[in-house]
Protein backbone atom coordinates (compact mmCIF):
# COMPACT_ATOMS: atom_id res chain seq x y z
CA UNK A 1 0.00 0.00 0.00
CA UNK A 2 1.63 3.19 -0.97
CA UNK A 3 0.26 6.70 -0.25
CA UNK A 4 0.99 9.96 -2.35
CA UNK A 5 2.09 13.05 -1.43
CA UNK A 6 0.20 16.40 -0.06
CA UNK A 7 -2.03 17.52 -3.51
CA UNK A 8 -0.10 14.87 -5.02
CA UNK A 9 -2.32 11.51 -6.55
CA UNK A 10 -2.11 7.75 -6.97
CA UNK A 11 -0.95 7.91 -10.60
CA UNK A 12 2.41 9.55 -9.77
CA UNK A 13 3.19 7.49 -6.44
CA UNK A 14 2.43 4.46 -8.93
CA UNK A 15 4.54 5.31 -11.90
CA UNK A 16 7.48 5.51 -8.75
CA UNK A 17 6.98 2.55 -7.52
CA UNK A 18 4.88 -0.19 -9.46
CA UNK A 19 7.66 -1.09 -12.02
CA UNK A 20 10.50 -1.68 -9.23
CA UNK A 21 8.27 -3.46 -7.07
CA UNK A 22 6.47 -5.48 -9.24
CA UNK A 23 10.48 -7.03 -10.37
CA UNK A 24 10.06 -8.51 -6.38
CA UNK A 25 6.75 -9.68 -6.66
CA UNK A 26 5.52 -7.07 -4.84
CA UNK A 27 2.03 -5.42 -5.89
CA UNK A 28 1.94 -1.65 -5.75
CA UNK A 29 -1.56 -0.56 -4.44
CA UNK A 30 -1.93 2.84 -4.61
CA UNK A 31 -5.36 4.44 -3.47
CA UNK A 32 -7.16 7.77 -4.56
CA UNK A 33 -6.86 10.72 -2.64
CA UNK A 34 -10.36 11.69 -0.99
CA UNK A 35 -10.19 15.40 -1.56
CA UNK A 36 -10.56 18.00 1.07
CA UNK A 37 -10.26 17.64 4.79
CA UNK A 38 -10.67 14.06 4.83
CA UNK A 39 -7.36 13.13 2.87
CA UNK A 40 -5.38 11.76 5.89
CA UNK A 41 -8.73 9.48 7.01
CA UNK A 42 -8.71 8.19 3.44
CA UNK A 43 -5.44 6.98 3.99
CA UNK A 44 -5.89 5.49 7.29
CA UNK A 45 -9.16 3.75 5.96
CA UNK A 46 -7.07 2.26 3.00
CA UNK A 47 -4.59 0.59 5.24
CA UNK A 48 -7.04 -0.43 7.74
CA UNK A 49 -8.47 -2.54 4.80
CA UNK A 50 -4.95 -3.69 3.59
CA UNK A 51 -4.53 -4.75 6.96
CA UNK A 52 -8.07 -6.99 6.71
CA UNK A 53 -6.92 -8.99 3.72
CA UNK A 54 -4.33 -11.90 4.53
CA UNK A 55 -1.06 -11.91 3.63
CA UNK A 56 2.01 -10.11 3.84
CA UNK A 57 2.10 -6.44 3.69
CA UNK A 58 4.49 -3.33 2.97
CA UNK A 59 3.29 0.14 3.36
CA UNK A 60 4.70 3.21 2.34
CA UNK A 61 4.27 6.19 0.27
CA UNK A 62 6.01 9.87 -0.90
CA UNK A 63 6.12 13.09 2.14
CA UNK A 64 3.00 13.26 3.83
CA UNK A 65 2.26 9.27 2.80
CA UNK A 66 5.09 8.27 4.38
CA UNK A 67 4.46 10.24 7.42
CA UNK A 68 0.90 8.77 7.32
CA UNK A 69 2.25 5.43 6.13
CA UNK A 70 4.70 5.30 8.94
CA UNK A 71 2.59 6.31 11.59
CA UNK A 72 0.01 3.68 11.06
CA UNK A 73 3.03 1.36 11.03
CA UNK A 74 4.06 1.99 14.59
CA UNK A 75 0.62 1.90 15.96
CA UNK A 76 -0.12 -1.86 14.27
CA UNK A 77 3.16 -3.27 13.75
CA UNK A 78 2.82 -5.48 17.11
CA UNK A 79 -0.55 -6.64 16.07
CA UNK A 80 0.11 -7.74 12.22
CA UNK A 81 3.71 -9.34 13.91
CA UNK A 82 5.50 -11.27 10.81
CA UNK A 83 2.91 -9.74 8.09
CA UNK A 84 4.25 -6.20 7.98
CA UNK A 85 7.07 -7.00 5.94
CA UNK A 86 8.61 -3.41 6.29
CA UNK A 87 7.92 0.27 5.28
CA UNK A 88 8.70 2.36 1.92
CA UNK A 89 9.80 5.94 2.80
CA UNK A 90 10.10 8.51 0.13
CA UNK A 91 11.02 12.13 1.22
CA UNK A 92 10.34 12.66 4.74
CA UNK A 93 9.42 16.26 4.89
CA UNK A 94 9.33 16.30 9.39
CA UNK A 95 9.50 14.29 12.39
CA UNK A 96 6.71 14.66 15.27
CA UNK A 97 4.57 18.02 14.82
CA UNK A 98 4.70 19.86 11.33
CA UNK A 99 5.38 23.09 13.10
CA UNK A 100 7.18 25.67 10.46
CA UNK A 101 9.05 22.34 8.66
CA UNK A 102 9.07 23.89 4.97
CA UNK A 103 7.13 21.47 3.78
CA UNK A 104 3.79 22.42 5.76
CA UNK A 105 4.57 26.04 5.14
CA UNK A 106 4.61 25.41 1.44
CA UNK A 107 1.43 23.43 1.71
CA UNK A 108 -0.14 26.50 3.91
CA UNK A 109 0.86 28.86 1.09
CA UNK A 110 -0.76 26.69 -1.81
CA UNK A 111 -3.86 26.45 -0.13
CA UNK A 112 -3.87 30.27 0.19
CA UNK A 113 -2.82 30.99 -3.04
CA UNK A 114 -5.96 27.70 -4.53
CA UNK A 115 -8.45 30.35 -2.29
CA UNK A 116 -7.64 33.26 -4.07
CA UNK A 117 -6.67 32.27 -6.98
CA UNK A 118 -8.41 29.15 -7.73
CA UNK A 119 -7.06 25.95 -9.05
CA UNK A 120 -6.20 27.08 -12.42
CA UNK A 121 -4.73 30.55 -11.51
CA UNK A 122 -2.33 28.66 -8.44
CA UNK A 123 -1.41 25.79 -11.50
CA UNK A 124 -0.36 28.69 -13.84
CA UNK A 125 1.48 30.50 -10.80
CA UNK A 126 3.41 27.09 -9.87
CA UNK A 127 3.76 26.40 -12.99
CA UNK A 128 5.95 29.20 -13.73
CA UNK A 129 8.49 28.38 -11.22
CA UNK A 130 8.65 24.64 -11.21
CA UNK A 131 10.51 22.24 -13.76
CA UNK A 132 8.39 21.19 -16.53
CA UNK A 133 8.29 16.96 -14.91
CA UNK A 134 6.42 18.84 -11.80
CA UNK A 135 4.44 21.46 -13.84
CA UNK A 136 2.91 18.33 -15.76
CA UNK A 137 1.90 16.28 -12.25
CA UNK A 138 0.40 19.04 -10.99
CA UNK A 139 -1.48 19.83 -13.90
CA UNK A 140 -2.96 16.78 -13.66
CA UNK A 141 -2.93 15.95 -10.30
CA UNK A 142 -4.14 19.47 -8.74
CA UNK A 143 -7.49 19.23 -11.34
CA UNK A 144 -8.78 15.93 -9.87
CA UNK A 145 -8.89 17.42 -5.92
CA UNK A 146 -11.32 20.40 -7.43
CA UNK A 147 -12.47 22.21 -4.65
CA UNK A 148 -11.34 20.49 -2.15
CA UNK A 149 -7.69 20.87 -2.99
CA UNK A 150 -7.09 23.81 -0.52
CA UNK A 151 -8.68 21.91 2.42
CA UNK A 152 -6.42 18.52 1.56
CA UNK A 153 -3.65 21.15 1.64
CA UNK A 154 -4.16 22.30 4.97
CA UNK A 155 -4.66 19.26 6.22
CA UNK A 156 -1.52 17.94 5.26
CA UNK A 157 0.58 20.48 6.96
CA UNK A 158 -0.85 19.95 10.20
CA UNK A 159 -0.88 16.52 10.17
CA UNK A 160 1.88 15.23 12.29
CA UNK A 161 4.85 12.58 11.14
CA UNK A 162 5.82 10.29 13.88
CA UNK A 163 8.49 11.20 16.33
CA UNK A 164 12.06 10.19 16.71
CA UNK A 165 10.79 7.88 20.22
CA UNK A 166 7.78 6.27 18.15
CA UNK A 167 10.12 5.52 15.28
CA UNK A 168 12.32 3.69 17.49
CA UNK A 169 9.47 1.41 18.91
CA UNK A 170 8.88 -0.37 14.56
CA UNK A 171 11.05 -3.26 14.34
CA UNK A 172 10.45 -3.68 10.47
CA UNK A 173 12.75 -3.20 7.91
CA UNK A 174 12.78 0.74 6.26
CA UNK A 175 14.17 2.08 3.16
CA UNK A 176 14.27 5.91 2.80
CA UNK A 177 15.29 7.90 0.01
CA UNK A 178 15.99 11.45 0.33
CA UNK A 179 16.92 13.90 -2.19
CA UNK A 180 20.49 15.59 -1.28
CA UNK A 181 19.12 19.30 -2.74
CA UNK A 182 15.95 19.10 -1.94
CA UNK A 183 15.20 22.39 0.21
CA UNK A 184 11.04 21.00 0.97
CA UNK A 185 12.13 17.84 2.21
CA UNK A 186 15.71 18.31 3.83
CA UNK A 187 18.15 15.16 3.93
CA UNK A 188 18.58 16.25 7.35
CA UNK A 189 15.09 14.98 8.31
CA UNK A 190 15.98 11.26 6.21
CA UNK A 191 18.94 11.28 8.60
CA UNK A 192 17.15 11.73 11.12
CA UNK A 193 14.79 8.87 10.78
CA UNK A 194 17.44 6.60 9.79
CA UNK A 195 19.03 6.93 12.79
CA UNK A 196 15.65 6.59 15.07
CA UNK A 197 14.78 3.83 13.02
CA UNK A 198 16.16 0.26 14.39
CA UNK A 199 16.27 -0.93 10.93
CA UNK A 200 16.65 1.27 8.36
CA UNK A 201 18.54 2.30 5.39
CA UNK A 202 19.12 5.49 3.47
CA UNK A 203 19.48 6.04 -0.24
CA UNK A 204 20.22 9.89 -1.52
CA UNK A 205 19.63 10.94 -5.12
CA UNK A 206 18.93 14.24 -6.16
CA UNK A 207 16.23 16.66 -7.92
CA UNK A 208 17.45 16.60 -11.30
CA UNK A 209 17.82 12.66 -11.07
CA UNK A 210 13.99 12.50 -9.31
CA UNK A 211 12.58 15.09 -12.39
CA UNK A 212 14.13 12.63 -14.98
CA UNK A 213 12.94 9.47 -14.03
CA UNK A 214 9.78 8.44 -12.47
CA UNK A 215 10.56 5.13 -10.69
CA UNK A 216 13.94 6.53 -8.65
CA UNK A 217 11.99 6.50 -5.53
CA UNK A 218 10.57 3.44 -6.16
CA UNK A 219 14.06 2.03 -7.18
CA UNK A 220 16.23 4.01 -4.36
CA UNK A 221 13.58 2.82 -1.91
CA UNK A 222 13.11 -0.72 -2.51
CA UNK A 223 16.99 -0.96 -2.64
CA UNK A 224 17.51 0.87 0.97
CA UNK A 225 14.63 -1.88 2.11
CA UNK A 226 16.30 -4.93 1.23
CA UNK A 227 19.50 -3.26 2.57
CA UNK A 228 17.76 -2.62 5.55
CA UNK A 229 16.94 -6.59 5.73
CA UNK A 230 13.54 -6.42 3.65
CA UNK A 231 12.13 -9.93 1.98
Amino acid sequence: MLLPGSGSDDRFVRSAFAGPLSAFGITAVTPVPRPGAAVVDGYRAALDAAAAEPGPLVVGGVSLGAHVATAWAVRHCAALGSRLRGVFVALPAWTGPAGAAPAAQAARATAQLVREAGVAGALAQAAAGSPPWLADELGRAWPRYGPGLAPALDAAAVEPAPTADELAGLDVPVGIVALADDPVHPLAVARRWCAALPRAELVISSLAAFGADPELAGRASLLAWLKAGGR
